[in-house]
């Protein structure tokens, strides 16, 4: 018993481990809850007809547990002495992760309510430039509600805000220096929006980089490489570089180079380009008026140069390969050769 009574940083033993018991059942507690929720009120709400009540409990789920720790632990110090200052200083930090625990509840209950009623509206709209501006406001208002609670947890544990600002204003010369390229990044992502060089699922392409946009935010770009990799792209490369949209493209101009063996006939000439212009008429897949001309006498080939156009929205790669194997058919089926590199060595027998 003398050993409970014995005093540690102000307390008694005995006060200690209540303390520490009142955590431990706090955390047991928030255990079970979780679990609760986890396999039980789970299972009633994707029962209802609205994925509202889900995405609420997937999104509070964890500022509720949070929360519920937080007090444990606050409370577990009310059975506790201390110096006035510590008490002043366990309170504060109370109120402050109480603050920011509401911050997190409302941010995440903004977030389900964007999710369940304002994106199936954007989807439903034929504009891309609500596409484009939903994870902006997505992170806007993310951002104000940071902003804000994190003001309210500060001033009600005893900071001056206002004069933090006022500092600062103060150092707003040496912030701005310091923030140029964020700001070129910004007036980068106006750009994209006023100017509309691309929009969501265009396929571009940007200092060597091939893909399709993904996202496009206030600072910078995501794109999705052909490769499956995600490439953020600062939105000021956009105003300082080239950038090539091929999903604007009318046709995809393909360049075609073939060469025949140099027994070819003229008559056979003239056939073979008479094929590759019957080829292109007869694919659905392809604009009208090919190029197509006898255009070298090459080191070992006649050389024709085939152009075709493949229209917008085809299968670029499926469209060469029946162009290719209708190209291979045709000249076979006519005898028309085709020409690989040949050496002709010329022996001097001498006696």
């Amino acid at each position: 018993m003398d050993f409970f009574s014995k005093h540690f940083y102000y307390n008694t033993v005995g006060d200690w481990l209540i303390s520490a018991a009142i955590v431990l059942a706090t955390v047991v507690a928030a255990k079970i809850i979780y679990w609760i929720i986890k396999n039980i009120i789970k299972k009633v709400t994707t029962k209802t007809k609205s994925n509202l009540d889900d995405l609420l409990l997937d999104s509070l789920q964890q500022p509720i547990i949070f929360g519920m720790v937080v007090f444990g632990i606050w409370y577990s110090f009310q059975v506790l002495t201390f110096p006035d200052r510590i008490d002043d200083i366990i309170n504060k930090a109370y109120f402050f992760l109480f603050i920011i625990n509401i911050t997190w509840f409302i941010a995440r209950i903004v977030a389900s309510l964007i999710e369940e009623y304002l994106v199936p509206i954007v989807e439903k709209t034929d504009s891309d430039l609500d596409d484009q501006l939903l994870p902006i406001i997505r992170k806007t208002l993310k951002g104000l509600i940071w902003t804000v609670g994190t003001i309210i947890a500060l001033n009600n544990i005893g900071f001056d805000v206002g004069a933090v600002i006022a500092g600062l204003g103060i150092g707003g010369l040496a912030l701005a220096m310091a923030a140029k390229d964020t700001v070129s990044n910004v007036f980068g992502g106006v750009m994209v929006f006023t100017d509309k060089p691309f929009k969501i699922k265009d396929r571009i392409i940007i200092d060597g980089f091939d893909g399709v946009i993904e996202e496009i935010g206030i600072r910078s770009t995501r794109l999705r490489t052909l490769a499956g990799r995600i490439v953020t792209i600062p939105n000021a490369k956009f105003t300082d570089g080239m950038v090539e949209n091929i999903s604007v493209e009318p046709t995809r101009k393909v360049v075609l180079n073939l060469g025949l063996t140099y027994d070819t006939t003229p008559e056979n000439m003239e056939l073979a380009m008479k094929l590759l212009q019957d080829i292109n008429d007869a694919n659905p897949h392809t604009r009208e008026n090919p190029i197509i001309s006898f255009n070298s006498f090459g080191d070992f080939s006649l050389g024709i140069l085939f152009i075709y156009y493949i229209l917008k929205e085809e299968d670029i790669l499926a469209v060469q390969t029946e162009i290719n194997m209708e190209v291979l058919k045709q000249f076979n089926a006519n005898k028309l050769e085709f020409a690989f590199p040949t050496q002709t060595i010329q022996a001097q027998i001498t006696k």
